[in-house]
């Protein structure tokens, strides 16, 4: 199905059941007359069916509806990145996403960096079709320089005013592909800060009692001068900062400057409920809802797209005759059986291109960033439905032709977290290399329109010992495949851009995985139990 027919069948699905939505809560247990109750959720990552993972939007809705009986003034926010992550989601270039959010009854949410993932003509129809404000004050058009979303908005309830205003993270001009975040202006570090600022006092002005952030930020250390400690810290007159971005679960909430700092972890495990009555703040993540009652509307509305996906996606492709190793603390720090096969495959997809084209070149190797491959496949049968729930973006392989000296560089820089967690870690084929993580990153000049530091002495943490099955020569040419996320200058590899020649196959990543399995029989075999020994970390 193309993504126009898709679109028509998610309009015509959200305009035949929204209306019928309604949260059957419990009776009421409380009284809250009067409160201030925030609902929020994060990085939701398209997990909005309830099953024994995720409390799914179902009791999001109830949520919702259970504080409105008990006199509340409720608002419901999200904090970004609610948009890709399943193919429930993926199937329809997060479009459907919108629908849940709208069917549920949302106030307002922030971006993340994946509302971006789609491309921006697919952004656009998600505001187009969302029944709520997306805030996002730092995210400007780079024609007019404004605020490209809305920057802010007001609720006012019959005892109090709320001012809202979002923030997107700047690390979306990486960790989002480049070419999908060209025609904006991601503010950051002190102007980030400064935007922060001016949206309070303009809230103020306007006489809100009451002042929220939704923030798609984040608390990790590779984060720093842009998270929401950060801003807090930096901005005075936020009451309350709903956060995101970096999966932190933070019950109870952290103050810093007077801001209370809330954010509920990823993938509706919880759901975040702030309560506020003018002079005391109270935070929890809950998952126990068994009080709240359900919403089997809401459960039928999400099915009615998760039916149609299923069925796109039915049927297996292969079988691994080990578990493959997908999990995001490994893949972002080390080898892994999973990265390895991933990397093989973009070399076997480049090689079978160059063959089939007739091209005067050889594949010396392949990299596949960490942060590209999001999840475990478990021995046995590898169903399609799996294949694009690991490999979800729609990446194309690319071949990138650069000097031994580039490929070096862009192999420190994509290390310099290591031991800790960076998506741009790099799973490898063709390549071996050393990390010597005793050795200080040296942070060079900051690439443009990126929030990586290019390293200031490449080769002083990374020693490549060969690629292709030679010594590594800095002054020789080399012809890498990756995905066109990486060749664009995604993650840490803003060096790519500057290859002297740049193929893109036009081959869909997870299709290059399906032909590179049909190479080997249909089984990912003994070959794939353990890691190569491609990437040696001291």
């Amino acid at each position: 199905m193309n993504r126009f027919l898709k679109r028509i069948l998610a309009g015509a699905l959200s305009l035949a059941m929204a209306a019928g939505l309604a949260a059957m809560p419990a009776e009421a247990k409380e009284d809250l007359a009067g409160k201030l109750v925030v609902i929020h959720t994060n990085d939701i990552h398209g997990r909005y069916e309830n099953n024994e993972e995720s409390l799914g939007m179902s009791s999001v809705a109830a949520l919702k509806g259970y504080y409105e009986t008990q006199g509340a003034n409720v608002l419901l926010f999200d904090a970004g990145d609610f948009s890709q992550g399943t193919n429930l989601v993926n199937y329809y270039d997060g479009l459907d996403s919108v629908h849940f959010l709208n069917a549920a009854g949302y106030d307002a949410v922030s971006l993340g960096n994946h509302e971006f993932d789609f491309g921006f003509d697919e952004l656009k129809a998600m505001a187009d079709a969302a029944q709520f404000p997306i805030l996002d004050a730092n995210i400007l058009s780079r024609e007019t320089n404004e605020p490209y979303f809305a920057s802010n908005t007001v609720f006012t309830f019959g005892n109090m005013t709320v001012g809202v205003f979002g923030l997107d993270t700047p690390e979306a001009k990486t960790k989002a592909s480049p070419k999908n975040v060209k025609d904006v202006i991601i503010l950051d570090n002190e102007e980030l800060f400064a935007c922060a600022q001016a949206q309070v006092n303009e809230l103020k002005a306007k006489g809100c009692d009451y002042i929220i952030c939704i923030g798609h930020l984040g608390v990790d250390e590779e984060s720093t001068g842009r998270r929401s400690v950060d801003v807090a810290a930096n901005v005075n007159g936020i009451d309350l900062l709903v956060d995101g971005h970096s999966h932190t679960k933070i019950d109870g909430g952290i103050d810093v400057n007077g801001t209370k700092i809330v954010s509920t972890g990823s993938y509706l495990e919880k759901i975040g409920v702030v309560v506020y009555d003018g002079k005391t703040t109270k935070a929890q993540l809950v998952d126990d809802l068994y009080t709240v009652g359900g919403c089997p509307s809401m459960d039928a509305f999400v099915k009615s797209f998760n039916d149609i996906v299923k069925e796109a996606y039915a049927g297996t492709f292969a079988t691994t005759t080990s578990l493959l190793d997908g999990t995001r603390g490994n893949v972002r720090t080390r080898e892994t059986n999973l990265g390895d096969f991933s990397a093989d495959a973009y070399k076997y997809t480049a090689e079978t291109y160059v063959a089939d084209n007739e091209l005067d070149m050889v594949i010396d190797g392949a990299i596949q960033n960490g942060g590209g491959i999001r999840d475990t496949i478990a021995a046995g049968e590898i169903s399609m439905d799996t294949l694009y729930k690991v490999f979800p973006f729609g990446n194309t392989v690319s071949i990138v032709t650069l000097k031994g000296s580039e490929l070096l560089e862009a192999l420190e820089a994509s290390c310099f977290a290591c031991p800790n967690e960076l998506g741009g870690f790099p799973q490898v084929s063709g390549i071996q290399f050393t990390i010597d993580t005793s050795v200080p990153y040296a942070q060079g000049a900051f690439y443009p329109d990126s929030t990586y530091y290019a390293p200031a002495a490449p080769g002083s943490r990374v020693t490549i010992t060969s690629v292709g099955g030679k010594a590594f020569d800095p002054n020789a040419t080399y012809n890498i495949a990756v995905n066109n996320f990486m060749a664009d200058g995604g993650d840490t590899y803003y060096v790519f851009t500057n290859a002297s020649q740049v193929i893109d196959t036009e081959v869909v990543d997870a299709e290059g995985l399906i032909s590179y399995v049909n190479s080997l029989g249909g089984v990912i075999g003994e070959a794939y139990a353990a890691p190569k020994g491609n990437i040696t970390i001291k």
